[in-house]
Parts: structure tokens; sequence; C-alpha cells
């Protein structure tokens, strides 16, 4: 459990330091229900590390000894039965963020021999509706990760859970009437621009990260309020990218209806 909790701080380091790649993929079926998934590709960042995360991750890579290829799988569910104890002592609010990750999985891989690191946040849904927040579920899972692991890596803070209190922002996914709808809603300005203030200095790290969105329908798109969107060839699916410093300033610039054809 210490190497997984630790592969999650390193995904915490990875979205500090590296120019990263983010996507939030989303699947929906006919009758509303679905997969939703995080992904982010850490690649740049074991090569970046070097030995210092290969002593962190295990005894392998010391004295030429032959790094292992780290592929694992973290329930939730599981992890937050085993340290059940040590989150009922949290307050309530904390306990009831935690509790939302029940349903979610993270699949984490990495191969020192071919500089590969990938980590995919996943969970599956009834319906579209009862997703909420998929990025703050991830900042969640990711700072759930760093708390538990030991300071091998020595990650920074996490500038993006860095205020107290609930999130500044509510993102909603509805699917019916035949149209889809992502919108985000502004619950404290306040606490949105303290957030944005602590990422100040990281922008020079963060000015070439990107947050895609890529969503797939169960029939072809007839059309989409987005000018910036792509479309597959299929036309079920599009793709929509921004810079993550735009997003963090502007979360509404996500934001998409979707008509299908009937």
């Amino acid at each position: 459990m210490k190497k997984v909790s630790l592969l999650v701080q390193v995904f915490l380091m990875a979205i500090l330091l590296v120019g990263c790649q983010f996507s939030e993929d989303l699947h929906i079926n006919e009758d509303g229900s679905g997969k939703i998934s995080f992904n982010f590709d850490g690649s740049e960042l074991l090569k970046m590390a070097g030995d210092k995360l290969g002593e962190g991750l295990g005894e392998e890579g010391k004295e030429g000894k032959e790094e292992k290829v780290i592929d694992t799988l973290m329930v939730f569910k599981d992890f937050l039965e085993e340290k059940k104890d040590s989150i009922a002592q949290l307050p309530q609010a904390e306990q009831d963020r935690l509790k939302k990750l029940e349903d979610f999985r993270m699949h984490m891989f990495m191969d020192p021999k071919t500089m590969e690191m990938k980590f995919d946040l996943y969970s599956e849904f009834k319906n579209v509706s009862d997703l909420g927040n998929i990025f703050n579920d991830f900042k969640t899972a990711s700072s759930l990760g760093s708390k538990n692991a030991n300071s091998a890596v020595g990650a920074p803070k996490d500038p993006l859970s860095s205020t107290e209190g609930d999130d500044p922002t509510r993102v909603s996914y509805t699917f019916k009437d035949n149209k889809f709808k992502r919108v985000t809603e502004i619950l404290d300005e306040k606490q949105l621009k303290q957030g944005l203030d602590s990422l100040e200095q990281m922008k020079m790290f963060l000015a070439s990260s990107k947050y895609k969105i890529k969503y797939h329908f169960p029939r072809k798109i007839k059309k989409i309020s987005s000018k910036e969107a792509l479309f597959s060839q299929d036309g079920k699916s599009f793709t929509l990218e921004v810079g993550f410093i735009d997003y963090m300033e502007n979360p509404k610039i996500l934001d998409v209806e979707v008509e299908l054809e009937k």
C-alpha cells in the first residue's frame, strides 16, 4: 500500500512540475449510463525524476539491480475501508468528500525501462447526472494519496487544493430529450480567486499544460455549442482542448451543449 500511495503522490507531483496533458474521457450509453475516466501521462516526470524515484518505489534500481514494472490497481473503496479509523477522526465535510471516491478506481502503470508512467482514475455510473465534478474528485484522490505516502519523492503542496472548505465550482452533467449538457456553476468567486492566486508561482510550469475533454455518444452529433470542438470520423464523438491555466481561470470554458440525431 505504501508503494500505491507513493505512486499517487508522484501523480500529484507531476501535476505541479511538468507540462501535463490531462484528459477527461466520457462514454455515455443510450440509457444515460456509462463510464468516465481522468487520464494523465507522467512519462516526462519519470524521465526527470531518474534514480530518486526508483529509490522511492523500492529496492529495485539500486546498484545495478533491475527495476520492475509497476502495474497496479487502487480500489478506493478498499483503501477507505483500510483507513476508516483515521478517516473517522476527520471533519464531517472531509469525510463526505472522501466518500465520493468509493466508486472510483485508479490504474497506475510505470516501466523504468521504457520511461512510461500512466494514471487512469475512472468510475462507471448509472446516470450521467450523478457524476458531479470529476476534476474535484480527482483532486481529492490525489491529495488522499499524498497524505498517506512517505517523503521519498518530496512532492510539494498541491496548490489546486490549497483553499479550505467546499470547492468553489460545481459541474453538472445531464442527458435527456436527445440533448447533453455540461454546465459549470461558480459557487464562490472569492475562493476561486484564492485558488488562482495560489497558482501564480506555478504558471511557468503549467504554461504548456492542456485540459482535454473527449465525449462519446450512442448516436451521431447533430450540433454542438462549441466552435472549437473536433468531431470523430463516425460523428459520435468530439474532443475539446484548452490550456490548463485558461481552464482554472475560467472553469466555464469547457461547458458544452450537444444535440444528437434522433
